[in-house]
């Protein structure tokens, strides 16, 4: 989109070009819209389970700008050759009832032949323009914390070739198809200064867009770095990594300052291609108790500190 006509209409607060996880565009002085849309080729044989993971994936961008999605319509191409009716009902049931979950209303969608399954969402929300949370508004001194542990792409990368067990699978599908609810009442309550979901960057690319938007770096500890299981970097030793895990590294190693004692497993798997990932919020020190009874209070499956925001220098981040 960067070689289509800028927008240049007041009332849009956030468009493309920040790389935001949404559009906001306001509607009145108390009113703003926050648009997304997201879609992809399943990540498990289950379809239920695909609708659920998609939705969850396209619902959670609203999430992370502050807002809370209102209404949502499906996207779907369907090789209707190779996938029953029933199987297609599954995917688009299991989808309805995650949007259901986040108090959001199906009003509709569309959905065409394709010959391998998409399936996703559009969702509209609201938040008040002043309160929503966009990449550029990490402060100097922000906390870092990160909501869900990392390694769903390792993980569904690796069950699809028998490498690792059906109980780990099912732990990475538990952490994708958990909603990020906790980033609207985050921000309504003003505990936060940034928040960000992450998704296809992985955790080091969505980092690196809060920090350079913010201009600050973002100092983070591997240590700290929450993962759904310690075999996780075994798995990423035997190679059984995604495509875009690998690109995600490659496209940002100059934007990254590793410490030697950091071993290029534990880098890949801090750009591991998350779907339906966990926010990463920027948020004030006097802000943290608050921040976490929030998270608390929404079940978020980790509230893990993970780095803090400090004055910009040769690199987005630093890791050591």
């Amino acid at each position: 989109m960067r070689d289509l006509p800028s927008p240049s209409d007041p009332k849009l607060l956030v468009g493309s070009a920040s790389a935001d996880d949404a559009g906001v565009y306001q509607l009145s002085d108390d009113i703003a819209l926050v648009q997304t849309l997201d879609f992809f080729t399943p990540i498990t044989d289950d379809p239920f389970t695909f609708g659920q993971i998609a939705a969850a994936n396209a619902l959670s961008d609203v999430y992370a700008m502050g807002g809370r999605p209102i209404t949502a319509m499906a996207i779907a191409g369907m090789p209707t050759e190779h996938l029953s009716n029933a199987e297609i009902a599954e995917i688009f049931r299991g989808g309805a009832e995650m949007v259901q979950q986040a108090n959001c209303t199906l009003v509709g969608g569309h959905t065409i032949k394709n010959p391998e399954p998409i399936y996703g969402l559009s969702v509209t929300g609201t938040v008040h323009p002043q309160k929503y949370r966009a990449n550029a508004h990490a402060q100097l001194g922000d906390i870092l914390i990160l909501t869900k542990p990392l390694g769903t792409g390792v993980i569904t990368t690796a069950h699809k070739k028998g490498a690792c067990s059906d109980q780990l699978m099912q732990a990475a599908i538990d952490n994708m198809i958990s909603l990020n609810t906790a980033g609207a009442d985050l921000a309504e309550k003003n505990l936060i200064n940034a928040c960000t979901d992450i998704t296809g960057f992985g955790f080091l690319g969505h980092l690196i867009e809060v920090a350079e938007a913010s201009e600050l770096c973002a100092n983070i500890h591997m240590a700290d770095i929450p993962a759904i299981s310690p075999d996780l970097i075994n798995l990423i030793d035997a190679s059984y990594i995604p495509g875009g895990s690998k690109e995600n590294l490659k496209s940002m190693r100059d934007k990254v300052n590793f410490s030697s004692e950091i071993s290029e497993s534990e880098k890949l798997l801090l750009a591991d291609a998350q779907t339906s990932g966990g926010l990463l919020i920027s948020v004030a020190p006097e802000n943290l108790d608050a921040v976490y009874a929030v998270l608390d209070d929404h079940d978020t499956l980790c509230a893990t500190r993970v780095g803090i925001m400090q004055k910009s220098g040769d690199f987005a981040v630093t890791c050591s």
